[in-house]
């Protein structure tokens, strides 16, 4: 029996019934002859008792040559006991890097993507997931097999995104859009999000690891130090004056924000329930480190209490009452009015911490008004009441602010948080 070659296959005319066309030089490799004339190679392998004949592809769509090789490889593969069938459809079946996204945050919104707190992710953090992963990852990446992924495609898709090559103005929210411009810091937190989606999926082998986000370079961000000084607070206190009818929720959330360190999220989501005006505190049933006690003091709580019922759950109810009201883009207009398009809300909880520090309180302090994340069995499973001198704490601070807020009020100066402090 001679090699097959072009000629060979030439010659082979069709039958009423398909056959095969046999290689001599490369035992199991051959091509199969239909009815109708089109011919299709093959490479023929025994893996454990049986017989697989998997195909290549079609004569004329691969030269003999080109299917000699791929059916080296696959008897090779047959050799060292791989089932090249299965490898084959598996390959077929494998999952593309916008369909393990489109699983991730299918999981997550389910609760079963847990934050580095051990909690599942809230749904404001997977919204902005799905953004990133819908604006960034996808239109670069998406399209690549999950488990091919290579180091340098994400290296490339960062770089991509850190020129600003998927920026662009995306519709957002009914009557609202995205605008998206990219940057280093952009490129980092999606580096970041994709290998966070990499090591979810490695743990229910969905991909192998390691994961190809590890080694990419990526720019550092720099720590932001933005405080609202003394002046900045007296301009954004006359804005929440001169507003309160235009944007009456957006200014009601303001304050307590800004007289308690609260981050917007907090502030928006909050409940009745929640205000405990005996305590001094509130006893936020979750936020970014999950349950969490923070002391206010009396300005805050003066603030809160003066506050209408629109509902009977949420402090700032949305329209129709089935939630909290997404404030972000009304709370930002109120820092607009007030000349300070460069700051926003959670500058206003840095300031409450620069306060406190200049105020002359201790760290421990300072993470116990604004509820950074503790350690400790009691501060995880008791509910407690914050003691006398966190409740002074709280009232100092807050009165500073409070002072500062009132528009022409001079007694109050805010000192910035100094560089490095």
């Amino acid at each position: 029996m001679s090699a097959l070659t072009k000629r060979t296959l030439d010659a082979a005319k069709p039958r009423v019934e398909r056959y095969f066309v046999w290689c001599g030089s490369l035992s199991g490799f051959g091509a199969r002859v239909y009815p109708s004339g089109r011919k299709v190679f093959i490479a023929q392998v025994r893996v454990g008792r049986g017989q697989r004949r998997v195909t290549i592809g079609a004569f004329g769509a691969f030269t003999v040559e080109q299917a000699r090789k791929q059916a080296e490889a696959i008897i090779r593969a047959a050799a060292e006991g791989r089932d090249p069938q299965r490898e084959k459809q598996e390959a077929r079946a494998a999952i593309t890097v916008a369909e393990l996204c489109d699983e991730y945050l299918t999981a997550a919104r389910a609760g079963l993507v847990m934050t580095r707190f051990k909690r599942p992710k809230p749904p404001a953090t997977v919204a902005i997931d799905q953004g990133r992963v819908s604006r960034h990852i996808k239109p670069l990446i998406g399209k690549v097999t999950a488990r091919d992924l290579k180091r340098a495609d994400v290296q490339r898709m960062a770089d991509d995104i850190a020129q600003g090559k998927t920026a662009g103005i995306f519709a957002g929210k009914p009557r609202g859009r995205a605008v998206v411009t990219g940057g280093a810091g952009t490129a980092a937190r999606v580096v970041e999000l994709l290998g966070g989606i990499y090591s979810w999926a490695e743990k229910r082998e969905l991909v192998p690891g390691p994961s190809p986000t590890r080694g990419v370079e990526t720019a550092r961000g720099e720590a932001k130090d933005r405080v609202v000084n003394g002046d900045e607070l007296r301009a954004l206190g006359k804005a929440i004056d001169e507003n309160e009818g235009r944007s009456p929720l957006a200014v009601a959330a303001l304050r307590p924000i800004a007289l308690t360190g609260l981050r917007r999220e907090e502030a928006c989501a909050l409940k009745w329930s929640e205000i405990d005006a005996a305590g001094s505190c509130l006893r936020l049933e979750s936020s970014k480190t999950g349950r969490s006690t923070r002391p206010i003091g009396k300005p805050a709580r003066d603030v809160l209490q003066a506050l209408p019922r629109l509902s009977q759950r949420w402090v700032f109810p949305n329209r129709g009452d089935t939630g909290s009201a997404e404030l972000k883009g009304s709370i930002a207009e109120l820092f607009n009015a007030a000349g300070l398009s460069d700051a926003r809300s959670h500058d206003l909880r840095r300031t409450f911490g620069s306060i406190a520090a200049d105020e002359g309180y201790s760290d421990a302090t300072i993470a116990e008004l604004l509820g950074h994340a503790r350690r400790g069995v009691t501060h995880r499973h008791y509910i407690r009441r914050p003691d006398a001198a966190l409740g002074a704490a709280a009232d100092r601070v807050s009165a500073r602010i409070a002072a500062a807020l009132a528009a022409g009020d001079d007694r109050a100066e805010v000192v910035p948080l100094r560089p490095g402090a």
